[in-house]
């Protein structure tokens, strides 16, 4: 009997069915940000900002289309599972030089990702790219009071759903479309509610279409660099306006939040309500610092809530860091793997048994089974799954990514 075949039994012992975990992990897709490989540069020229940073200069950075989608298909071969690719506005791909402003971005400049994705069977995710910018005035987009500001991001966003949905047309899907700004001050505001009516007006224009294959989302942010004081778009703000607003979800991100609160308890709440949970796992160290996720028990928390509660089709789960101080592709690999091992390591637990405990009050047993799995033979299945989906286990896929910075990566300028 091998180790995956011991594992198996032990997992049988307490009524879970480690096949069927398998399975239903190899159905979820994780979509995978695109701005890990070249540090939230993008291609027009706009770069990070917005209270939005990347550290570190390790070599070898993607620096066009070529470049990053060679690199995201390097980290894919290393990543078990189903993948999409969550893109934002500012990876525009340029024609002949063209130079792209925002507020004229069209489908076309986008053909390039679609034909990429269907070519590797990878889904797309949308983002505008409301940072980063000279038209973001005094850290101010949808929120401005000046109204050529405002207008001109409105008119970024309102492209941005038409493109995610030319895109979703295309791919015969439905696409994931996320508003966020950086809107905010740096000091004590003297009007909090001004800002925020403006802001309201704004989002109702820009999700007035109805667009059938776009999934509309908004994100809300505790605070940034440059706006420590006050936040426009606050968690209170978009929970109440995508309440009201049908169609409109309020995507979750646990770097947005106080570090004492917890995303996976927002999970339940939110499906009280909604019929989908768009969530951005990253990992943030004192701040929205958005570090490379690891298998740590934020994460696990977040994916038992996810599987215990039968939302896996449910919560639309996407990857937010970057980070330049490592090489680009393994941390895409690291971050990746270590989410889809935390659902596994959800869908591995007795959750009937722990739900019945708890409801007949035996506290005792909910904390004993807790404890118990932690030291259960999860990494042999885990082994197992990356050997199914045909990737080199743990321990086996640096030795590739290694060879591709020799071979690739330390060839760039």
């Amino acid at each position: 009997m091998n180790a995956y075949e011991r594992a198996k039994t032990t997992y049988q012992a307490i009524g879970v069915d480690t096949e069927a975990a398998m399975q239903l992990l190899a159905n979820k897709p994780i979509s995978i940000h695109c701005w890990q490989g070249d540090d939230v540069t993008g291609f027009d020229n706009g770069g990070a900002g917005g209270g939005i940073q990347v550290t570190g200069s390790y070599p070898g950075k993607a620096r066009n289309f070529d470049e990053l989608t060679a690199d995201f298909m390097k980290a894919c071969a290393m990543i078990p599972g189903k993948k999409r690719i969550n893109l934002h506005a500012s990876y525009a791909v340029a024609e002949n030089g063209e130079q792209i402003e925002r507020d004229k971005i069209e489908y076309r400049h986008f053909k390039p990702w679609v034909e990429f994705a269907l070519k590797n069977n990878i889904g797309i995710d949308f983002n505008p790219t409301c940072y980063g910018h000279p038209m973001v005035k005094d850290n101010l987009t949808l929120s401005s009071p000046d109204e050529a500001t405002r207008r001109y991001w409105i008119n970024h966003c309102i492209l941005s759903r038409r493109i995610a949905n030319e895109i979703g047309k295309n791919m015969n899907d439905k696409i994931l479309n996320n508003v966020w700004i950086p809107d905010g001050l740096k000091d004590v505001p003297a009007d909090r509610l001004t800002p925020r009516l403006r802001l309201k007006n704004a989002l109702d224009e820009i999700f007035a279409e109805p667009l059938p294959h776009v999934i509309d989302c908004v994100e809300s942010k505790v605070f940034g660099i440059g706006v420590e004081s006050y936040t426009v778009g606050s968690n209170e703000f978009y929970m109440g306006y995508a309440a009201g607003k049908p169609g409109v979800y309020n995507l979750l991100d646990n770097g947005h939040y106080h570090p004492t609160e917890s995303t996976a308890d927002k999970i339940p709440s939110l499906l009280c309500f909604f019929d989908k949970i768009p969530l951005h796992i990253t990992r943030p160290v004192r701040w929205d610092s958005d570090h490379v996720v690891l298998f740590d028990d934020e994460t696990r928390e977040i994916c038992k809530e996810i599987v215990r509660n039968d939302a896996l089709d449910k919560v639309l789960i996407g990857l937010d860091f970057f980070d330049a101080s490592i090489n680009r592709i393994a941390a895409w690999v690291i971050g990746t793997r270590n989410v889809q091992k935390a659902l596994l390591y959800a869908l591995l637990m007795p959750h009937d048994k722990l739900k019945s405990a708890q409801n007949s009050g035996d506290f005792t047993t909910v904390l004993a089974i807790s404890e118990d799995v932690k030291t259960l033979p999860f990494g042999d299945v885990w082994a197992a799954y990356c050997e199914a989906q045909g990737v080199p286990r743990d321990g086996e896929w640096l030795e590739g990514i290694r060879a591709y910075e020799t071979d690739v990566l330390s060839k760039r300028g």
